[in-house]
This record gives C-alpha cells, sequence and structure tokens, in this order.
C-alpha cells in the first residue's frame, strides 16, 4: 500500500519536475526517513529537492530550507515563485505563521528561534543544503538543535555533493550526522550500479582529442616537475616529524591542494621553521606557473615568468631559481615567444589549431551533410576553466592569431621594439596602429585599455558567430585562421535571450563551467541552448557529469550531443583529472566502509529526550542553603542564562553556549558582547579583529564603558581552534603588527583599565566551559538593565547619565570603588559641592565609615613630606569652575 502511494506520489511530481530512474529511487528514500545524502560531484541534487519542495508547498505546511548559497536560493524561489522573508522580526513572525517554504539565513533563524518568533511546532521540517559543511559548533546544528527539542516529529533532510569533504578530519561523517540529528546515509557514487544503469540508457557521441604540446612546451613542464618534486623531497626532509602524506607533486597540481595544506600545516605553522614557509609558498608558485603552462598562451607565460626572474623574489625564495632546470625553463619560455634572432615570434597553443579545425572545418561540413547544406541555427558550447580562459579565446577567435599575440603583448609590457619588428610584418595591421604612430602611444594606449581588460576578464560568457559560411576547402581556412578572424560577437548583452536568435550562421557560445560560481549555470546553458556541439576546452569531472544528464533526460525525438573532449596528452592537465576522479573514487569507499562499520544510536534522531539529557549538562533544580541555620530550608536555582549581542550570532559561541545548557538572550546591546552575570561583562575579541581595535582605538572606547558600567569586565581574546595558540605577527595574524606590538599596547590597556582582567582562550569550545564555570552560583542578568546601559531603552537615555570627565576622576580617588561610585554620583552635585562635605556626610553618602574617611582625607587633609625638615606644601584654595556631576 506505501509503495502505491509513493508511485502515485512520484507520478504525479514527474509532470513538471521529471526524475531520472536513480533520482526516483534517491527520492523516496529521502522522502521516508530523515537521512543525509551525499552524491557525486555533478550529479546535482536540485532535481530531487525541487520535487521535495513541491510536495510541501502549501500553506498548511511551513517547511526551512538552510545553509543554500545566493545560487541555489535565486533558482529556486525563481522556480517555486517563493515569498522572500522580511526584514523586520514582527513581520516574519507573521510570515512563519502563513506557512510556506522560506530560504532563511540562519543567524537570523536562530535569532527568531530563541526570542519564539517561529511557530517550531508546526513547523514541518527543515531541508539543509551543502550538508559537508555543518559541524557542530556551527550555526545550522544550533538551528536543528532548538527545532528538535520543542519539534518532534518534523522532518530534517541533508544534501551534499562533495564526498572528499567527508574525509578531512576523525570520523567526520558521523560527526556531521549527529548534528543534523539523522541516523540515515545514502551514499550515490558515479558507480553506483543504478546511476550507471540510468545514465547509458542514452549517452552522446563522445570524440576524444588528445593534443600533443609542443617540443618546448614539454620540456618546460619536465622542468617545473623537476622543480616541485625537489622542493617536496627538502620539505619532507626537514619535517620528518611532521605528518605530509598529503603533500606531494601530485596533489600540488589538484584544485585542493590550498585546503590540504591548510589541513595539514595550520595547528603548526608557528613552529615551522622560515625555510619551510619558504618552501610552501614556493610551491604554490610553481603550481601557479604549470597551470598557466597548459592553460594560457606562450606570451602570458613568458611575462609571468619574468617576474620570479628578479633579484627581490632570489631573496625571498627557497632557492630553485637557482637551479639548472630553473635556468633551462626561463631560456625555454623565452624561445616560446622570440625567436634565436630576438624577433618576436610567439608559439601558438596546440589546441587553438584542434579548435579551429572543428569550428570551420569538421562541424560546417558535417551539420552541411547532414542538413543539405544549411548551417542556420547550428548551436556550438564552448566550455572554460575560468572567466579568464573564456576572454582569451573570445579574442583569438574574433581577432585571429597573431594579432592577439600581439595585443597581449603589448599588455603584458613585453619589449616593444622587439615586437614591434614582428608587428610591421603583418599583412593587416591592427586599428591600434592606424591611432598610435609611436612607440609612446602604443605604451599610453595599452595603459588606456588595462581597465577595458580588466572588464572583460570578469566575464563568463560570450556569443560569437562565423563571419562567413566556411568553404570547403579546409586548407583555406585553416590558413586564414591563422591570421584573419572568421568570428563577430553577437552581442555582449548580459542575459541574452539565445532562444530568441535567428541566424543562418551557427551560433558559437563560449561559457565558464561555473559563471561567478554559480553550480547551476551549466545545466541551465544546456537546457536553455539545447547545444548539438559540445566542446570541452579544459577537463572538468562536475561539467562532464552534467552533460551525461542533459543527454539522457532528453526527448527520444531530439538528436544526439557530440561532445568533443579536448586534452593534452601525458600533461598535468590529464593528471589532475584522473587525480579528481581517483580522490572522489577513494573518498566513497571510503564513506562505504566507514557506513559498514558506523553504530548510530537509535535516540541521535533527537526524538526522545533521552539525547538531550546525555548530551546537555543540566543543573539540579533543588539545593540546600547552606545559608539557613541547619541547611534545612531549599531554594530553586534557576537556569543559567546569558545576555549576547545580536552579532556574535556569527561567531560559533552562542551554539557552543546553549549545548552546555545555557539559556540565551539575544539583544542588541552596545557594552560588550556577552553578559554573564550582573558583574560581569565579556567582550570577545578574535586575533584579527584584535589587532583592528587596537590600532583604531575602538578597544579603548569599548573597555572604557566596560568599565564604567559593570564592576567585573573582562577582555575575551578567543583564538581559532584550527590555528596555532600564539600571537605570530606577519605569519598568522597581520602584515602590518608584530606579536611584540600587541603585548605591548595590551599592557597600556591594562594599565589603564586596572580592574579590566583579560583572558586567552584557545578556542569556542574552552570560552564556552569558561562561561560555564562562571555562571556556577551566580545571578542571571537583567535583560531591561543592560538595555539601559546601552542606551537603547528610550530617546532620552541614549545620553550618558554622569559626565564622562567627572566619572573618571572621582573613580580614581582614594576610598572610592565600584560599589559606592554610583551611590557617590547619584548624591552629589558637582566637585566643589563634594569638597565642602563633612566627613560624616560623606560616610552617609557611602555607607561605609572606611571608605568615607580616605576619600575625605584625600580632600582635605594636607600632604605631609616624608622629611621634616623639607618645606611643607599647604593645600591649594579650589578656585577652578564648578563641574557638574551630571549633564
Amino acid at each position: 500500500m506505501e509503495d502505491k502511494e509513493n508511485e502515485d506520489l512520484l507520478q504525479n511530481i514527474e509532470t513538471k519536475y521529471p526524475l531520472l530512474p536513480f533520482e526516483k529511487q534517491i527520492f523516496i528514500d529521502i522522502f521516508e526517513k530523515d537521512a543525509l545524502v551525499i552524491i557525486a560531484k555533478g550529479l546535482n541534487y536540485n532535481t530531487v529537492v525541487a520535487n521535495l519542495l513541491w510536495v510541501h508547498k502549501d500553506p498548511s505546511n511551513l517547511v526551512l530550507v538552510l545553509n543554500s548559497n545566493d545560487h541555489e536560493e535565486k533558482l529556486f524561489t525563481e522556480q517555486f515563485n517563493l515569498t522572500v522573508l522580511p526584514n523586520t522580526g514582527a513581520e516574519r513572525e507573521k510570515a512563519y505563521l502563513e506557512g510556506g517554504v522560506y530560504f532563511v539565513s540562519t543567524r537570523i533563524l536562530v535569532v527568531d528561534l530563541l526570542k519564539n518568533r517561529v511557530p517550531v511546532a508546526n513547523v514541518t521540517g527543515i531541508v539543509v543544503l551543502r550538508a559537508h559543511t555543518v559541524l557542530e559548533s556551527c550555526q545550522e546544528a544550533f538551528v536543528l538543535r532548538l527545532f528538535r527539542q520543542n519539534n518532534k516529529t518534523g522532518f530534517i533532510k541533508a544534501f551534499s555533493n562533495s564526498p572528499i569533504s567527508f574525509t578531512f578530519g576523525f570520523h567526520q561523517v558521523e560527526k556531521v550526522m549527529r548534528a543534523l540529528f539523522v541516523t540515515e546515509l545514502f551514499l550515490w557514487p558515479r558507480f553506483h550500479g543504478a546511476i550507471i544503469k540510468s545514465l547509458k540508457s542514452r549517452q552522446a557521441e563522445v570524440v576524444e582529442l588528445h593534443v600533443r604540446l609542443t617540443p618546448n612546451t614539454s620540456l618546460i613542464q619536465a622542468c617545473l616537475l623537476e622543480i616541485m618534486n625537489y622542493t617536496v623531497k627538502q620539505l619532507k626532509s626537514i619535517n620528518r616529524t611532521l605528518d605530509m602524506q598529503e603533500i606531494t607533486s601530485e596533489n600540488c597540481v589538484t584544485k585542493k591542494f590550498h585546503k590540504i595544506l591548510q589541513s595539514q600545516l595550520d595547528c603548526v605553522w608557528h613552529q615551522l621553521s622560515t625555510r619551510t614557509k619558504e618552501y610552501i609558498q614556493d610551491l604554490k608558485v610553481l603550481r601557479t606557473m604549470i597551470l598557466n603552462l597548459i592553460h594560457d598562451d606562450s606570451v602570458s607565460f613568458y611575462s609571468l615568468v619574468n617576474k620570479y626572474r628578479t633579484p627581490e623574489y632570489a631573496q625571498v625564495n627557497s632557492g630553485w631559481i637557482l637551479l639548472d632546470s630553473a635556468e633551462t625553463l626561463f631560456r625555454l619560455a623565452k624561445l616560446r615567444v622570440f625567436n634565436t634572432k630576438s624577433e618576436f615570434d610567439p608559439e601558438p597553443s596546440p589546441k587553438w589549431k584542434c579548435l579551429c579545425d572543428l569550428l570551420l572545418d569538421e562541424i560546417p561540413e558535417e551539420v552541411k551533410k547532414n542538413r543539405n547544406g544549411s548551417l542556420a541555427n547550428t548551436k556550438i558550447l564552448i566550455l572554460c576553466n575560468d572567466n579568464k580562459s573564456c576572454s582569451q579565446l573570445n579574442h583569438f577567435l574574433t581577432m585571429g592569431e597573431s594579432k592577439y599575440l600581439f595585443y597581449t603583448a603589448f599588455r603584458k609590457d613585453l619589449t616593444i621594439n622587439l615586437v614591434a619588428s614582428k608587428y610591421k610584418k603583418l599583412n593587416k595591421p591592427l586599428k591600434i596602429e592606424e591611432k598610435c604612430k609611436t612607440q609612446k602611444d602604443l605604451e599610453n594606449t595599452s595603459e588606456l585599455d588595462e581597465e577595458d581588460v580588466l572588464d572583460e576578464m570578469n566575464k563568463s560568457n560570450y556569443v560569437l558567430t562565423l563571419t562567413q559560411v566556411a568553404t570547403s576547402d579546409s586548407k583555406k581556412s585553416k590558413s586564414k585562421s591563422s591570421e584573419d578572424s572568421m568570428f563577430e560577437p553577437i552581442s555582449q548583452i548580459e542575459n541574452l535571450d539565445i532562444t530568441q536568435l535567428e541566424t543562418e550562421r551557427p551560433i558559437i557560445c563560449i561559457q565558464t563551467f561555473k559563471q561567478n560560481g554559480n553550480h547551476f549555470s551549466l545545466g541551465q546553458t544546456l537546457e536553455t541552448l539545447r547545444p548539438e556541439y559540445i566542446i570541452l576546452y579544459h577537463s572538468d569531472v562536475s561539467a562532464v557529469r552534467q552533460i551525461e544528464l542533459f543527454e539522457t533526460k532528453k526527448k527520444p525525438e531530439e538528436p544526439k550531443s557530440k561532445v568533443y573532449f579536448l586534452i593534452h596528452d601525458k600533461t598535468v592537465e590529464e593528471q589532475s583529472y584522473l587525480t579528481s576522479l581517483k580522490r572522489e573514487k577513494q573518498a566513497f569507499e571510503l564513506l562505504i566502509q566507514t557506513k559498514s562499520v558506523m553504530v548510530v544510536p537509535s535516540y541521535q534522531d533527537g526524538k526522545t529526550d533521552e539525547y538531550f539529557n546525555l548530551n546537555v549538562e543540566e543543573e539540579e533544580d533543588d539545593s540546600v542553603d547552606t545559608r539557613k541555620a541547619g541547611g534545612q530550608a531549599k531554594r530553586t536555582k534557576e537556569k543559567p542564562a546569558v545576555i549576547v549581542d545580536m552579532r556574535e550570532f556569527r561567531s560559533d559561541l552562542p551554539a557552543l553556549l546553549h549545548k552546555k545548557g545555557i539559556n540565551i538572550e539575544p539583544v542588541t546591546i552596545t557594552i560588550g558582547d556577552y553578559i554573564l552575570t550582573p558583574d560581569i561583562c565579556v567582550e570577545r575579541k578574535s586575533i584579527s579583529d584584535l589587532i583592528g581595535s587596537l590600532n583604531s582605538g575602538r578597544l579603548f572606547a569599548q573597555c572604557t564603558q566596560m568599565c564604567r558600567n559593570y564592576s567585573r569586565p573582562i577582555l575575551l581574546i578567543e583564538f581559532d581552534q584550527n590555528k596555532p595558540f600564539n600571537l605570530q605577527g606577519s605569519f598568522v595574524v597581520s602584515t602590518d603588527i608584530s606579536g611584540d606590538n600587541i603585548q605591548q599596547k595590551l599592557q597600556l590597556l591594562t594599565i589603564h583599565f586596572p580592574r579590566l582582567k583579560l583572558v586567552w582562550s584557545p578556542s569556542p569550545y574552552a570560552t564556552a566551559e569558561l562561561f560555564y564555570e562562571l555562571k556556577q552560583g551566580k545571578n542571571n542578568p537583567n535583560v531591561e538593565e543592560a538595555l539601559a546601559l546601552s542606551g537603547d531603552t528610550t530617546a532620552e537615555d541614549h545620553f550618558e547619565r554622569y559626565n564622562i570627565l567627572v566619572h573618571d576622576f572621582v573613580q580614581k580617588l582614594p576610598g572610592v570603588t565600584s560599589k559606592n561610585i554610583t551611590r557617590l554620583m547619584n548624591r552629589g552635585i558637582s566637585l566643589d559641592h563634594l569638597i565642602t562635605l563633612t566627613q560624616e556626610q560623606l560616610q552617609e553618602i557611602i555607607e561605609n565609615k572606611n571608605e568615607a574617611e580616605t576619600l575625605y582625607s584625600i580632600l582635605h587633609v594636607k600632604a605631609q613630606p616624608a622629611d621634616s625638615d623639607k618645606k611643607t606644601f599647604g593645600k591649594k584654595k579650589f578656585t577652578g569652575k564648578s563641574y557638574k556631576f551630571c549633564k
């Protein structure tokens, strides 16, 4: 019966959002159970999520979507015509009551839950996207804990398409599942039987074109790999005690290399020698060079190499530029641009010729053959790695090979005379020569065009077409392509509606795999453009799988797409692609092994109180009051509470405090970040924030306010738990201030504010433990009082109650303490009035005989010198202006 209901449900959904067989199974799995779904990169979960939201898109339901990025929110909001949550709390509360599906930022939702604006009992469920970013201390886990504490029936469904992220750390997938309150894990790698069967039902025609590098480029690659191997070997030889298993030449060319470095070395960065840090920096430089060698033109690569052949760089690198391989690298890089006679004769990219052969010869001939000689509305999609490559291809196709390389040489500030000597031999000069007659004019024009160049580099898509129908004489086409352009731009307007274009010539769209970080951009382009030919100018695992999905979902009557896979054979480009596949496969194999031995307690879903009883430290409700005789009377302890400034919900600390069993009161306060008790106020600073506040003087003002209003002000300096617990100056903290300067400024701060306590915390977890200990046996702070001190109650209270200068002066007088200064400032009138008071009157105000005596003595008794032979100093008569206590 249940299976029949699921089939009927799927049948209704498919009419609007079709699902492939493996996607149907994912939907059924996630629909029936609260679970975490980890799917291979490229096999996006957006169709499954769209169907899940469609089922619950009803005013009677309230579904919240967490942890979405801007592109995901925009996609689903437009797809379902969803309402955007209002900015004000009262309007959001009304929107929650009206039901529906809402994409909400985690920080806003935490505050709304704590302020009881969300009808938690009526929430149908929560969908969590990009679940690999969820940790126990993160805001998403905080939201889910607040939700599950008060709602035992609502669903929690989480999705992730980054299996490699679950391999970093110890038992990472178990930690994420515990934070998500789910007990089921579903894994969908590319090698899953159901996925293989679904994608094999209809496949595009794939043509692999292995493009050989030129001899000079191959030699340069060999030199760079030799230098990288040497650097990695040296790095490991001087750090034998450190775990550097993942730092290899193979991993250096992958996209995740910076994350590998961070995970391996961040925690011990302050312990590394200067030499080690130089080797690490050099690996980053070498990685940039070897990727540019493959993806960029010869002129741009030569310009990049020249930046590292300077005396300045020689002083800061580990010494690799002194190797024989480095000398060969510099010589060959120049030889690719200038011939033996030092004439400008740049070497074209091997892929350019292959691309021109496809666009001007093979594809037009095939289209003419299939369409009886017509090229009308033939759509070709070229996919590149980044915006820079898109711009490069656009310029190459619209300007021609020689003109583009000459233009790049001027833009990269290569030697003008050497370039100009070659340029004069060109049959058809550039427009730039017509406007600029001298070398100086050419240089000025290069500077003027720099802004336009930067604008071009930021574009992620271009639309071109052929200037004329390609002739059958392929040799003529190829020869023309090297000197002249046979392509012209259709439009440079963003968001161009390609479906409205009607042209008798082919449409060529150049686009990145991810437009401005949008993972859905390629899928949207494929659905909109529906290209007959796709050229993968660069290799990308995710793009290949998205093309597979697009082809499988095509209607039977639609023709198959033809995919050309351009890749440099036996290069780091091929190795990087294969390494990406290998790492993902290993990640899924590890997750499969983990799932087979993983023990998940039944109470992990949080639907019983057992989970929270085990994970939240509760105080006893009743305790004996020892102040009463015999200790017979019992007093009831209220649950500890902390006032937290609204801006602090960007950090992990509020979530950890709540996990410790402390109630959180979110309030906008201007004095301090955390109010623990009526006396304890805490200003929390991260290292970067501490340095900025010290430099700007903001910290001085914050400490002044805390010391005036609270008897126990605390400055909490909190370190990142993944970074060294150390002030490292230019290495970790900042580049403009050293650790010594920080310590000196902190010393001045403690001298100026004697009551200010400095607390050093290695992580948010340690801070939560500290706050929990400080709360023991103490009264909870009062929200109204905190708001009054912050000046947020009424318009009149926005001004200081006391004269700041007088308050600070009186506070420093002997006999004045944090306990009696308020009484003194309230009952006193002015400084001259204070001097006229007798000791008895002062005692009546201060309510302490010893303190009144001390204060009266400093105001009236003449100071006697230690040596009676010295001249005595009488008290100077007070003749100054009357400064009043209150403003």
